[in-house]
């Protein structure tokens, strides 16, 4: 009660959709309602998980924007959050709330995808400073990012889990150049990024040295329970919001996300689509059923997810529960989807034939299916790991991918 009294007070003194959405939200940023869960020194209000639906639905009955639900928002700050030094947190935190920086991840390799500790792009030490060189792949939105969560070499003495480090990278750096990728189905939403002698301030490591291996498990654990229900905005903004300069400007920077990542709901699979389906045919309908079964089970998984996170607790194994349900729901969707539209939906420029070229990106971004059934096979069920001839090893010695470079 005092919560859902104090946040409906502030939105009545100070919510104003006449306002320009930067203004807005550096309101949100400096008095903590943007992320209430954060410490409030740290641009939040200390407030519990639980306390996150009644800051919601205040914010949904008053039509307010709430901060950015993107990237930088979603993925890299809770990482600066839990290891970034003070000097990184106020530097970066509250430009990534009223969106002034956009960030991009910098972890995937060519030479080493799902075998990411496996990465050989480098930096050494001179100084104060650091000098990266290598290349990556596969990341999302970098040829507009303004900041890039870069993972590298830093120890090839140790063994590959212990040698990394992460750093904040200034996408504007000399030596940075990022080029688009062209996808199968037609879209270019991924980069790739060349780093070619690129200077990093000692200032800009997050984390400790040689321990970026924890945190870029933090950070892949947060993308994994975006899809649990984990990273659902703290205050969206109801469509039918009065209008206003705010709202407008809300709308249209959705807009631009939503073009640029508008293939994104066919990756899924467009279950939505398959459940209003008919056929004759009854193993059309047993595929049709299957979807809607697999929608079901998601949405439970998700559930338990929201309800773990009101209840205070740390994040469970229901992210790469999530993850797999995501893949499994789109596969049976395209399936679907191609027994119903018949053999020929790949000759013409049509959904479905987007849709069966979208699919498999869902089973690879994010972490891909095999390391989500090793996950819940090591972590949750108790199963012994794989077995490693690399664990203690000096990563210059092992063995690695002829893609990937070397010391």
């Amino acid at each position: 009660m005092v919560v859902r009294e104090e946040v409906s007070r502030w939105l009545a003194d100070h919510w104003d959709p006449a306002l320009g959405l930067r203004e807005w939200r550096a309101l949100l940023a400096d008095s903590g309602w943007g992320r209430p869960t954060w410490p409030r020194r740290w641009f939040g209000r200390g407030l519990t998980p639980a306390d996150l639906d009644v800051v919601r639905a205040a914010f949904a009955a008053a039509g307010a924007v709430g901060v950015p639900s993107n990237t930088a928002v979603n993925l890299v700050a809770p990482t600066i959050l839990e290891y970034g030094s003070d000097l990184l947190r106020s530097t970066l935190l509250r430009p990534m709330l009223i969106g002034d920086h956009t960030w991009t991840q910098l972890f995937s390799e060519p030479g080493s995808g799902s075998d990411l500790a496996g990465l050989t792009t480098r930096a050494e030490r001179r100084g104060d400073r650091w000098i990266v060189n290598g290349q990556k792949v596969w990341n999302s939105g970098a040829e507009s990012a303004e900041r890039g969560l870069l993972l590298a070499r830093t120890d090839w003495d140790a063994p590959k889990h212990r040698g990394i480090t992460c750093f904040a990278l200034d996408m504007s750096h000399p030596g940075v150049e990022v080029r688009p990728l062209r996808q199968m189905n037609g879209y270019a939403t991924f980069a790739e990024v060349f780093l070619t002698d690129v200077e990093v301030s000692d200032t800009d490591v997050v984390g400790r040295v040689n321990d970026g291996w924890a945190v870029a498990t933090a950070t892949l654990v947060n993308e994994r329970n975006l899809g649990a229900g984990a990273g659902a905005l703290v205050a969206p903004w109801a469509l039918d919001s009065p209008a206003g300069r705010c709202v407008r400007e809300a709308a249209e920077e959705a807009a631009r996300a939503a073009h640029h990542y508008r293939w994104y709901a066919q990756r899924y699979g467009r279950a939505d689509l398959v459940a209003t389906a008919h056929s004759a045919d009854p193993h059309v309908r047993q595929a049709i059923a299957r979807v809607v079964t697999l929608q079901h089970i998601a949405g439970w998984t998700a559930g338990r997810a929201r309800a773990n996170i009101r209840l205070g607790r740390d994040p469970g194994p229901e992210g790469s529960l999530a993850k797999l349900m995501t893949s499994e729901l789109a596969r049976a969707s395209a399936s679907a989807h191609a027994q119903l539209a018949g053999t020929g939906v790949m000759l013409g420029d049509t959904l479905t034939a987007e849709i069966l070229l979208s699919v498999p990106a869902v089973s690879i971004a994010g972490g891909t299916d095999e390391i989500q059934r090793n996950i819940l096979a090591e972590r949750v069920l108790g199963l012994p790991r794989d077995p490693s001839s690399d664990a203690r090893v000096p990563f210059r010695d092992t063995r690695r991918n002829p893609a990937s470079g070397t010391s």
